[in-house]
């Protein structure tokens, strides 16, 4: 389980502000482009100037929580308001790739952590997301499985944020969170492809001759 699970609840408490964003001529993919817009916006922010005050780095849970609430409401007006697109699929799953790197580089100028892991980690996310977004070309649904999956790293990321910002330092133990969050995400690859395949699989062996 993820925290992906939680998202049909989520997602029934943004619907009133989905409605109204529609009704205001809002589209999903205005919506796309503004959460990774902020997103780089912030990771450019918190590269410059989170090393010298940390404490900045306490909008990193902030966004995070608005960045889901926003990729929520964008699947809302694709799905719910008739606007789903070919142009906003690949928005989708680009813009994740995109904005997930640039709040992720900025801990790569945060002690204790090894820049080149940091950069490893941002690698294997976009990868991960990869993994996902091939389902339909082998025959399967587009996989969420995890155990590191967007949400996940959300919530990883948020708490390093908010340990960071509050304490204003990280003990050096703490480098080994990344090689974690590493090896999670090399698992969640696995598990996507894994069982993209025995998804296909299924499908075909289920179809009628």
């Amino acid at each position: 389980m993820t925290l992906y699970d939680l998202k049909p609840a989520f997602q029934a408490l943004l619907r009133p502000a989905a409605r109204r964003i529609f009704e205001r001529g809002g589209t999903a993919n205005m919506v796309t482009l503004a959460a990774a817009a902020g997103s780089i916006l912030l990771g450019l922010f918190l590269a410059a100037l989170g090393p010298r005050w940390p404490v900045l780095f306490l909008l990193l849970p902030v966004w995070l929580f608005a960045r889901m609430a926003l990729n929520a409401i964008d699947g809302l007006l694709a799905r719910e308001f008739g606007q789903e697109s070919r142009l906003g699929a690949y928005l989708n799953e680009l813009c994740d790739v995109v904005s997930d790197a640039a709040l992720m580089l900025p801990f790569a100028l945060v002690p204790p952590f090894a820049p080149a892991l940091v950069v490893i980690v941002v690698v294997l996310a976009g990868l991960a997301e990869l993994a996902g977004a091939l389902g339909p070309l082998v025959g399967a649904a587009r996989r969420y499985d995890g155990p590191a999956g967007k949400s996940d790293r959300a919530l990883a990321f948020g708490v390093l944020g908010l340990w960071l910002g509050l304490a204003g330092e990280l003990p050096g133990w703490a480098a080994w969170l990344m090689l974690l969050i590493a090896l999670l995400l090399a698992a969640t690859i696995a598990n996507r492809v894994r069982r993209g395949l025995a998804e296909a699989d299924a499908r075909h062996a289920s179809a009628p001759p």
